[in-house]
């Protein structure tokens, strides 16, 4: 196995937990950029931007320390709605981080170290959605996308 491998394409650093986790705080400050208000007052809001498609956002869980968020276009074609690109993100507020999930429930961690194989194919899974969520949120907040008190709903959520 090549150590040149597992480096981030991003910065060139080894790819790591503690990397990993540099990549979820960036992807925090992002998302925190396109929804300045992580305490959501409401579950759905779309995004309209000029230069780009319309970005649907839905807040699938929250509680007290974290939020499940849903970001994605949709599209309709003859084979009917798609979403494409569709993200899972959890944010931990209390944490400042922000993670890509593959579905609403993160794949169990089950190597017993870094040198494990396991391990490396969870972080690769990891470091391909998340360096996806990264410059994706890159992308919508150059084209204008964000969800800030003119975009969002004026009907609170049901608490």
């Amino acid at each position: 196995m090549q150590a040149t491998t597992h480096l981030c394409p991003c910065c060139g650093k080894p790819r790591s937990i503690a990397h990993l986790l540099e990549l979820y705080e960036r992807n925090f400050r992002l998302l925190e950029r396109l929804l300045p208000e992580m305490d959501i007052p409401f579950d759905a809001a779309v995004s309209r931007s000029a230069s780009d498609c319309p970005l649907h956002l839905q807040v699938t869980d929250r509680d007290r320390y974290t939020l499940n968020l849903r970001l994605t276009y949709e599209f309709t074609d003859e084979n009917g709605m798609r979403r494409q690109p569709d993200l899972w993100i959890r944010v931990y507020r209390d944490a400042g981080v922000a993670e890509a999930l593959q579905c609403s429930q993160r794949p169990p961690w089950l190597a017993a170290d870094e040198a494990d194989p396991a391990a490396h194919a969870f972080l690769s899974e990891q470091w391909r959605r998340n360096l996806m969520l990264n410059k994706w949120l890159e992308y919508l907040l150059e084209h204008g996308h964000g969800f800030g008190m003119s975009e969002r709903p004026r009907v609170a959520a049901a608490v």
